[in-house]
C-alpha cells in the first residue's frame, strides 16, 4: 500500500484551462446548468469520472455525472426536478425530460468500526453484504466491501474510485482538470491501471475485473501488467457478484460497440467460465462473428440507438451457442445470469419472424400486415444486424415509409391478451311504461 498512500499525500496535479482540450461547448447543457447552480450556492461542483476521460480523448460521453460538496438534500433544495435515490448511499438525480444528470456527494470509504451520521444519512451497517451474491455458504467474503460510503473530500472521492483514468475531475469554477491519481499520465500512455493495490481492490469489488477488460476494449487501451495478473489470479471471485449486476454489465458491454474485443478479453483471462460457462465452452468463430456484426451496427451511430433492445443483445450471445427457442421447451440459460422471461419470449418472436421478412414475394397486403406486427421493429433490427441482407432491409424500410408504419417500441409481446378495459354500461332508454305515473 506504499504507492497508494504516497499518492494520497502528494496532492493533486491541476491543469489550467489553456493546457487541456475540454471546452464547455462539449459539455451537455443540462449538466452545465447543474454545475453552475451548485456553484452559485457556494458548493464545489466537478464534472467527474468517465465523462472527463472521454472528453479528454475527444470521445462523446454517454453520461455526464457531477460530483459535489453539497449533501443530497441540499442538492434537492436547489432543483425542483430532483429525486433522491439509493439506500446504501443517497444520490441525487436531476431530471431533464428523459435525461438524468446524476449528482453524487464526494465520498470516502468508512473504516471498520467507524460510526458516521451526516445530514440525516444513517450510520454504516457493517454486517450488511455489498452484493446479493455475497454471504453464500462456503464463500469467503472477507475482503468484499461490507461498509457504506460516507461523505468526504474530493481527494478521498478520487481514491475510492476504481481506475486512475476514471478519477479525473473538471472544476467548473476554474475550468481546470484536477488529477489526484496520475490518471492523466495513464490516459496519455493508454493504460488501464488500478487505484491502489490491484489484489485488494479486485477482492473489494470483483466486478472491477470485468470493467477493466471492458474499458480497455472500448478505448483500445492496454491493462497494466500488475492489474492483469491480479485479474487472472482472482478470476473466480467474480462468482461472488450479484447475477443481476453481472447481466447488466454484459448488456453495457454489448451496447458499447466493442463487444467482440471485450468478450475475447474476458475469455483470455478466464472470466467467462465462472459467470457464463456456456459462453466459455462455445467461444469460437460463430460467436465472434455475431459480436462483430453487432459492433459494426453500433458504430454507425453516434449514441446508442434504441433499436439495441435487451432481446436483440441477448440473441447476439445465445443464438451462436446453437440454443433453441421453442415455446414448449425449457428456456435457455446463461450460467446463473437471470434472463428475463419476457426478453427470451420476445427473442423467440424476433427469430420466428425472420422467415416472413425474407419472403418479399408475398402479397403486398401480407407484407403490410407483417409491418404492422408489434415485433416487426425488433425483427427488422435483427435482420439489419445479423441477416446479411441489406437489400431486404431497404425493401422493408421503404415499405414502412410508404404508409405501413411499424409498431412503436415497447408494445406488448405478441400473443399476450390486450390489457383489460372496463366497458362503460350503456343506459337503457326508458319506454313510456317506465315513466312515473304510467299505468
Amino acid at each position: 500500500m506504499v504507492a497508494y498512500n504516497a499518492g494520497l499525500m502528494a496532492g493533486p496535479r491541476i491543469v489550467p484551462r489553456e493546457q487541456h482540450p475540454i471546452s464547455r461547448r462539449d459539455i451537455d447543457s443540462d449538466a452545465l446548468k447543474v454545475l453552475y447552480r451548485l456553484r452559485q450556492f457556494n458548493h464545489a461542483a466537478y464534472l467527474v469520472g468517465g465523462s472527463v476521460r472521454d472528453l479528454l480523448l475527444s470521445r462523446r460521453p454517454k453520461d455526464f455525472d457531477v460530483g459535489t460538496s453539497a449533501h443530497p438534500y441540499q442538492v434537492k433544495k436547489l432543483f425542483r426536478n430532483c429525486w433522491i435515490i439509493g439506500r446504501r448511499f443517497r444520490l441525487a438525480h436531476v431530471k431533464f425530460g428523459q435525461k438524468i444528470i446524476e449528482v453524487a456527494t464526494f465520498r470516502r470509504q468508512v473504516a471498520a468500526g467507524e460510526e458516521v451520521v451526516q445530514d440525516g444519512v444513517p450510520a454504516p451497517v457493517h454486517h450488511a453484504p455489498a452484493e446479493r451474491g455475497a454471504g453464500a455458504p462456503g464463500v469467503n467474503n472477507e475482503h468484499l466491501i461490507h461498509r457504506d460510503n460516507t461523505f468526504g473530500t474530493p481527494e478521498e472521492d478520487a481514491f475510492r474510485r476504481d481506475f486512475t483514468i476514471n478519477a479525473l475531475f473538471y472544476d467548473i469554477a476554474t475550468f481546470s482538470i484536477i488529477d489526484y491519481v496520475s490518471g492523466l499520465d495513464d490516459l496519455r500512455d493508454r493504460v488501464v491501471r488500478s487505484i491502489g493495490e490491484p489484489d485488494l481492490r479486485l477482492r473489494e469489488d470483483p466486478v472491477r475485473m470485468l470493467r477493466a477488460i471492458a474499458l480497455a476494449a472500448r478505448l483500445d487501451f492496454t491493462i497494466e501488467p500488475g492489474l492483469l495478473q491480479a485479474i487472472r489470479t482472482h478470476r473466480q471471485e467474480i462468482a461472488k457478484s450479484s447475477p443481476a449486476r453481472m447481466l447488466e454489465e454484459y448488456y453495457k458491454i454489448l451496447r458499447a460497440g466493442s463487444s467482440e474485443r471485450a468478450f475475447r478479453g474476458l475469455g483470455d483471462v478466464g472470466l467467462l467460465e465462472p459467470t457464463a460457462p456456456e459462453l466459455h465452452r462455445s467461444a469460437g468463430d460463430v460467436l465472434w462473428r455475431s459480436l462483430a456484426e453487432l459492433d459494426a451496427y453500433r458504430r454507425r451511430f453516434e449514441a446508442t440507438p434504441d433499436t439495441l433492445t435487451n432481446p436483440i443483445l441477448l440473441g447476439t450471445l445465445l443464438v451462436p451457442l446453437g440454443l433453441t427457442f421453442n415455446r414448449n421447451e425449457a428456456p435457455p440459460r446463461l450460467g446463473a445470469l437471470p434472463l428475463a422471461r419476457r426478453d427470451v419470449e420476445r427473442l423467440r418472436q424476433i427469430l420466428g419472424l425472420q422467415r416472413r421478412l425474407r419472403d418479399v414475394a408475398a402479397a403486398p397486403r401480407a407484407q403490410r400486415a407483417v409491418a404492422h406486427r408489434g415485433i416487426f421493429r425488433d425483427a427488422l433490427a435483427w435482420l439489419e444486424i445479423h441477416g446479411n441482407a441489406p437489400d431486404l432491409v431497404v425493401h422493408w424500410k421503404k415499405l414502412v415509409e410508404s404508409g405501413a408504419p411499424a409498431a412503436a417500441p415497447g408494445q406488448g409481446v405478441e400473443g399476450e391478451p390486450p390489457p383489460f378495459r372496463r366497458r362503460r354500461r350503456r343506459r337503457r332508454r326508458r319506454g313510456p311504461l317506465h315513466h312515473k305515473g304510467a299505468g
